[in-house]
């Protein structure tokens, strides 16, 4: 049985963290150091770059099976996971000699060189030989879908017990593009290793929501106030004179937006700066949805940076001339912070610049502060203790976020899908319309915030009151009203109702309202006046 496998099996069998960062240190200690490697990329959440098109996969399992496309597409709908249907159709035949999980890895590379034709005789000879409780992983990597309820910062815990190393070092290590090998895994659980990369980024702090009935403080001095603001957090790091930016994803973001880089650039050395990008023209934020249409362009054009201009926004300073500041209290580093830019207020062209503080002298005036966000373009108000290191991960206490109330409105429900995973059996992906001239129009999807007994309830409902079907979406009896919260909503041309919302999920069902009671799409329309 191969070992990857039945760590793979062991963390899928138990909720307890703690059992889930006994299997994996576990597995450290029997296992290469190759495979152990590739094992940290994995569970991190990095994907595999599938060697075969899901397409070829299934036509391969199809004809192997002789079963119809329709056939299939039912079992998969059934299913709900494309590994665990393409596993359970593929005949076994004798099983091969167990392979390592970096032997899976090099002949999914090898894979990725052959024509379509060598890449079907070799699932012909390789995947029906492998023994059916290890396919189903070795066919999670082929379909890039690998989860199993394990985070980065469980893989850190896991790393930190097996090494004896902080965890706080060990996050460190692993933040940025950490590229699994023998050599990284070496480095990686290292006593002596230093970290020499320019590029190298800080794992991210992060907030808690504020909660009202307990308040953070007895003192609004203890804390700084900023505005929250709605854009894509990244660090930008001036080391031996280039910049980098990278986003909270760890993600590098060269490329994406090339006049903060220029700015970035023209900065004496070295740096690290926490913060914000964010769409900005004429003194003022542009919706999430406008710096949307940088990110999700391969190739920027200079009529798209001008009609979308972009402003790092830094609110923090983790290294100066190669100190790591991260253990200072934020009042100190703020200090720091300020400091910085003055001197770089005459000759910065204002691309990159320090947020705003705000004040407030007591918790009424926070409320009305976090109110008034919206009309400034922001989402609420950031609450950040000034005695306070700065933070490795989401660690309660130093930051918290307080938003805005969300938007809100009932809808009626439209359509549904079954889940994927451990809810491939039951109907939880929800569409929602509202009324607009008598007629339902569909404005949201939603798939969070029923009760697990909701979703049973719900899903019963579903079953009995099915109109049409439309390969796996059902379309239900407009009776069941359900309250949608969305964070922001715009005007759009990509969606037929003309609007989209952001962050859509389920507040509550309302068994108190009929269909009529729902909202018109009108009122959906006055909300984008006050978004």
């Amino acid at each position: 049985m191969n070992s990857f496998a039945e760590l793979y099996r062991q963390l899928d069998a138990t909720t307890k963290t703690g059992e889930k960062s006994k299997a994996i240190v576990e597995f450290f200690q029997r296992s290469s150091r190759d495979d152990s490697a590739w094992a940290v990329s994995l569970l991190m959440g990095n994907r595999i770059r599938p060697p075969i098109k899901t397409k070829l996969l299934r036509e391969w399992v199809v004809q192997q099976v002789g079963i119809s496309d329709w056939l299939f597409e039912e079992c998969y709908s059934w299913v709900g996971d494309l590994a665990e249907t393409l596993n359970a159709l593929i005949p076994e035949q004798t099983s091969i000699a167990e392979q390592s999980l970096s032997r899976w890895i090099a002949e999914l590379e090898e894979l990725r060189t052959m024509t379509e034709l060598e890449k079907r005789n070799r699932l012909d000879s390789w995947l029906p030989r492998v023994a059916r409780e290890d396919r189903f992983v070795l066919l999670k990597l082929f379909t890039g879908t690998f989860r199993v309820g394990v985070n980065k910062g469980l893989v850190i815990r896991a790393i930190s017990e097996f090494s004896s190393l902080p965890k706080a070092a060990v996050a460190d290590r692993l933040a940025g593009d950490w590229q699994p090998s023998p050599e990284a895994f070496d480095r990686l659980i290292s006593t002596d290793w230093r970290q020499d990369s320019a590029s190298q980024p800080y794992p991210f702090a992060l907030a808690h929501p504020w909660e009202e009935s307990s308040n953070p403080s007895v003192s609004l001095a203890d804390y700084l106030i900023e505005w929250k603001w709605d854009g894509i957090r990244a660090q930008l790091i001036r080391r031996k004179g280039s910049a980098t930016f990278w986003s909270r994803g760890e993600e590098r973001l060269d490329g994406r937006f090339p006049e903060l880089e220029t700015s970035a650039n023209t900065w004496p050395d070295s740096f690290v700066l926490d913060g914000e990008i964010l769409a900005w023209k004429e003194a003022n934020p542009l919706p999430f949805t406008e710096l949307q249409k940088r990110i999700q362009r391969k190739t920027l054009t200079k009529k798209l940076i001008q009609q979308v201009p972009v402003q790092y926004i830094a609110f923090d300073i983790l290294e100066h001339q190669g100190r790591d500041l991260r253990g200072c209290p934020l009042s100190e580093r703020r200090t720091l912070l300020e400091s910085l830019f003055h001197e770089r207020d005459a000759s910065g062209d204002g691309t990159i610049r320090c947020s705003h503080t705000a004040r407030a002298g007591d918790w009424n005036e926070i409320r009305t502060l976090r109110d008034s966000a919206t009309h400034r373009g922001a989402e609420g108000v950031m609450l950040k203790r000034l005695d306070a290191s700065y933070p490795s991960g989401r660690t309660r206490g130093p930051w918290w976020k307080w938003k805005v109330d969300p938007y809100t409105i009932d809808a009626v429900l439209l359509y549904a899908q079954r889940g994927h995973g451990r809810r491939a059996s039951l109907y939880t992906d929800y569409t929602f319309g509202l009324w607009d001239q008598g007629v339902l129009v569909p404005f949201a999807k939603a798939y969070s915030g029923l009760t697990d007994q909701e979703i049973r309830e719900v899903d019963q409902w579903i079953r009995m009151h099915v109109q049409e079907t439309f390969g796996p979406v059902r379309s239900v009896l407009p009776k069941l009203v359900m309250e949608i919260a969305f964070e922001n909503v715009q005007l759009s041309t990509r969606h037929k109702c003309g609007l989209a919302v952001r962050f859509p999920r389920i507040v509550r069902w309302r068994k108190d309202k009929a269909p009529d009671d729902a909202n018109r799409l009108q009122d959906l329309q006055l909300m984008v006046q006050r978004s």
